[in-house]
């Protein structure tokens, strides 16, 4: 219930759209925010019809949300926003460089409607050169480095997830909770910006500190040397692949006592992790060749009893079903528009006893827009009137029937 979390009585107008923006309304909503997303009517929100790697955004993105489908190109559609923000704490969106100005809803537009507003912008790229450039996930991780930092040289490659576009919308909520608690002691809103580019930069800075120390570009991850003396994926007997990595002096020895690998512990060469860094040439290959006659099973058992970091290579459809995620409580169930159910990965935080989880399933187009409209005054005879001239939509019909 929203009384037992964290941000409740916080209301969010979310009007994210793709990923970024509604990575944000996500985490805020699951915190207990009363989160209501705008769409437009009667559509609703384009990622609702997207196929491909597009076919869960909506769903996965919008759970514990209301849902306000409104005609924003209308001066009734845009009234209804103004009421909304008047009675708002914050204000996300996402929308492309200077398009919430020419609705008349930039920052200081909604700033003179409710000084105490967080209006949190989600973009590109900040203030500067590239400010007008419009952007996406797999452009800003192409120019700012992930993508070379990915693929092997002379093939850059994307991360296998949206990871620009959710870290993006974690630093705007990250930024919109911290001005909720400025305003506690200020009593005045802000504009809060977050951006894809300088988030890409963020996550690549320890390259960019490696370039700074050696005076070097760094290579591809593939390429380059790892800090430890094995951090590597191994080949097993029975046609598998498990990752094994060995950080430590400690893991080092148990590592070898456990695989049988006596004569390599006894070995001079080998006795701190930068000595077995420097002998990768000819230890990774001997490594391989003893792994390579285990089956996966049997090396993630020994590695278990090893206490060394080990990992089979899983596919997203597996964790569906896995067991720690289900046993601890990692997942939520959620309805998908199928009808079917499936569990999904619930908000990665645990604070005391509160239960991040799901309160609303992802809403129907406009499902909570006659019940917003009963909260900001309408009547039920003007919201009938909105709904026949289509300035809303409601999938649950008029307000007189409601």
């Amino acid at each position: 219930m929203e009384s037992d979390l964290p941000l409740r009585g916080i209301r969010v107008i979310d009007m994210g759209h793709a990923i970024l923006g509604p990575t944000c309304g996500l985490i805020l909503a699951d915190m207990g925010a009363d989160v209501i997303k705008v769409e437009k009517a009667p559509d609703g929100d384009d990622t609702r019809r997207l196929r491909g790697f597009g076919v869960g955004f909506f769903h996965y993105f919008n759970r514990n949300k209301r849902s306000l489908a409104v005609d924003l190109k209308r001066e009734e559609g845009k009234e209804i926003l103004r009421r909304l923000i008047a009675k708002a704490d914050v204000l996300c969106e996402n929308f492309g460089p200077g398009t919430m100005e020419r609705l008349g809803f930039g920052y200081d537009d909604c700033a003179r409607i409710n000084p105490t507003l967080i209006y949190c912008t989600l973009k590109g790229f900040m203030p500067g050169p590239y400010e007008k450039r419009p952007s996406l996930d797999h452009l800003v991780q192409m120019m700012g480095g992930l993508a070379y930092m990915t693929g092997p040289r002379g093939r850059p490659l994307r991360a296998g997830t949206s990871v620009i576009d959710i870290v993006g919308g974690m630093f705007g909520a990250m930024g919109i909770i911290t001005a909720l608690y400025e305003r506690m002691r200020t009593g005045k809103g802000q504009l809060v910006r977050a951006t894809l580019f300088e988030a890409t930069a963020f996550l690549v800075g320890q390259h960019m500190a490696m370039a700074a120390i050696t005076g070097e570009p760094p290579p591809p991850m593939p390429e380059g040397e790892m800090p430890w003396g094995i951090y590597d994926l191994f080949d097993t007997r029975d046609g598998e692949m498990v990752f094994v990595g060995v950080t430590s002096d400690q893991q080092w020895q148990r590592f070898c006592e456990v695989f049988g690998l006596k004569d390599l512990l006894e070995d001079p060469r080998l006795s701190t992790n930068n000595d077995r860094v420097r002998e990768r040439p000819w230890l990774i290959p001997r490594l391989k060749e003893t792994l390579g006659s285990l089956t996966k099973e049997e090396i993630m058992r020994r590695s278990e009893k090893a206490s060394i970091p080990y990992a089979p290579i899983g596919r997203p459809d597996q964790l569906l079903d896995d067991p720690h995620l289900v046993q601890g409580g990692g997942l939520v169930e959620t309805t998908l528009p199928t009808g079917k159910k499936a569990r999904l990965p619930k908000l990665p935080l645990r604070m005391d006893d509160h239960d991040f989880g799901l309160r609303r399933e992802p809403p129907g187009i406009g499902e909570h827009t006659v019940e917003v409209l009963e909260e900001l005054g309408f009547t039920a005879e003007e919201i009938d009137d909105l709904l026949s001239k289509g300035v809303v939509a409601c999938e649950q019909g008029k307000a007189s029937s409601s």
